[in-house]
């Protein structure tokens, strides 16, 4: 199995502890060999809606996953991205980073917002 790169809507139910079927793949996850990574794009996601005290739950999550930085190889691929699907698909930026960050490291995407990411080579976890 490839590494999961784990997209903020999976991230937020983790640290809110809501849904029961996220929380059991991710302690699977989290005890498996496989790397979970996240995209700083997540990191400021969750950061930017964090109210104080989820702060302490965060940076423990954040601790636990390793953070893929964006580079220029991950920007000219969100930039073509973001030509092709702005329009059409309403694609955003921080979609358009994810997106590339798993296409380039070739890496498969957790998220429950499947549509956000209409790119042919992004693999779904």
């Amino acid at each position: 199995m490839k590494s999961v790169l784990i997209d903020s809507d999976i991230l937020i139910e983790v640290s809110r502890a809501r849904d029961a079927v996220i929380l059991s793949r991710w302690d699977q996850l989290s005890r498996g060999s496989i790397p979970l990574l996240c995209s700083p794009v997540t990191v400021a996601e969750l950061w930017h809606g964090a109210r104080p005290q989820e702060y302490a739950a965060l940076h423990a999550l954040f601790a636990a996953i390793r953070t893929i930085p964006i580079d220029m190889t991950i920007g000219i691929r969100a930039g073509e991205y973001l030509r092709l699907f702005a329009k059409s698909h309403h694609l955003e930026l921080g979609d358009a980073l994810i997106a590339a960050t798993v296409s380039i490291h070739d890496l498969d995407l957790w998220t429950r917002n499947r549509r956000h990411y209409p790119m042919r080579d992004v693999v779904f976890y």
